[in-house]
């Protein structure tokens, strides 16, 4: 088990395989884990030297309760402290739903620290919200509205991934659950390569495809026929070729 610390969070890390180093971060209420689970890992490994990190609140980090601990600056900063760690100037970084929003901050307040980013699931507009949202203390009302926010549903769940997410610290949760300021006059200064994608059925599709146009050098690639959730975990087999054929392109 790896770690550092940044602003006197503990952020855990695993590093796997061999290659140019790719960054890996979750999204909300995931970990390390969900990458594995998806498939992404044994996908990448041969290929990159994977770095996943557990995002503070999440994992086998710390779970700040305070509100402020969760900036888009401080999540930026743990990865900076990730690379630092391991002695990495730059990387390539993959980030899907808050792992793409943490990914917009690290473009914005690091850009030397990143040669290329693959952005999931995200934009970079602002988002409020609901003003009733859970203040955690009760695991499944939080993981209710948590679902019912990106078109799912908690009770869907087969029983072991329920039982799974209601162990997690979910008032550490709803302190990072807030809303998040826009970094739309950001993008046109992200000039890094950059990969965008979205499932079409995913409710933050069109803004995804909107940040991708206003970046300098940015694709973007829609996933046909599903959304938020099945885009992470069904969609590797399409993603994880056009993603090593992306990063191929630039080492020509």
């Amino acid at each position: 088990m790896s770690e550092t610390t940044n602003t006197g969070v503990r952020i855990h890390y695993e590093v796997e395989g061999s290659g140019p180093p790719l960054v890996l971060q979750h999204g909300f209420s995931q970990s390390i884990a969900d990458w594995r689970i998806a498939g992404y890992i044994e996908a990448l490994r041969d290929h990159r030297q994977v770095i996943l990190v557990d995002a503070r609140g999440h994992g086998s980090s710390d779970k700040p309760h305070d509100r402020e601990a969760y900036t888009g600056a401080h999540h930026a900063a743990d990865i900076v402290a990730v690379l630092d760690a391991l002695g990495l100037q730059r990387a390539d970084y993959w980030g899907y739903s808050m792992g793409g929003w943490i990914g917009f901050n690290l473009a914005k307040y690091a850009p030397e620290r990143l040669r290329a980013v693959i952005l999931g699931g995200q934009h970079a507009y602002g988002r409020k919200v609901l003003k009733d949202w859970p203040d955690g203390r009760d695991p499944e009302l939080f993981f209710k509205f948590f679902f019912s926010s990106i078109g799912s549903n908690f009770a869907a769940l087969p029983a072991d991934q329920r039982k799974a997410l209601l162990a997690q610290d979910t008032r550490a949760l709803a302190a990072a659950r807030q809303d998040r300021p826009s970094l739309e006059d950001s993008l046109a200064a992200m000039t890094m390569p950059a990969l965008l994608y979205a499932g079409n059925g995913d409710g933050v599709f069109a803004q995804a495809e909107k940040s991708a146009k206003a970046m300098p050098n940015a694709t973007f690639v829609a996933v046909p026929d599903l959304n938020h959730s099945d885009t992470f975990y069904k969609a590797t087999r399409q993603l994880v070729p056009k993603v090593l054929t992306f990063l191929a392109t630039l080492e020509c």
